[in-house]
């Protein structure tokens, strides 16, 4: 009698969280590519599975990120902007490594709500 061996899960593609990731950072020197990206994160937020806490996490990122940036340009006139407009490059920068650190991984981000950085 032969030995039923357990089928593996099918593994999950984070191609496309992936890319959204990278659009997120090329969208600091080519304009909105950040606009694809969270059209595209809108499109596919429906699975059930980690990559949800991944599309909730990159659609906050759009939206805190637009917020802080609109904040940081109109401060831009009395020069605090300037040092606001850097670290909202480097919150991006920090907030996709870790989402993609997170996606390699194939583990959900621990909190996708957060404003920070998402740990």
């Amino acid at each position: 009698m032969e030995e039923l061996q357990p089928t593996p899960e099918n593994p999950v593609s984070t191609t496309i969280p992936s890319i959204i990731y990278v659009l997120y950072l090329l969208n600091i020197v080519i304009p909105f590519t950040g606009l694809v990206a969270v059209i595209m994160a809108y499109v596919n937020k429906g699975e059930s599975n980690f990559l949800q806490s991944h599309y909730q996490f990159q659609i906050r990122t759009f939206w805190i990120g637009l917020l802080y940036g609109v904040i940081a340009v109109l401060l831009t006139t009395v020069l605090i902007g300037w040092v606001l407009l850097l670290l909202f490059v480097i919150w991006l920068i920090v907030r996709c490594a870790i989402g993609l650190k997170h996606l390699g991984k194939q583990q959900e981000v621990p909190n996708p709500t957060s404003w920070g950085f998402g740990s």
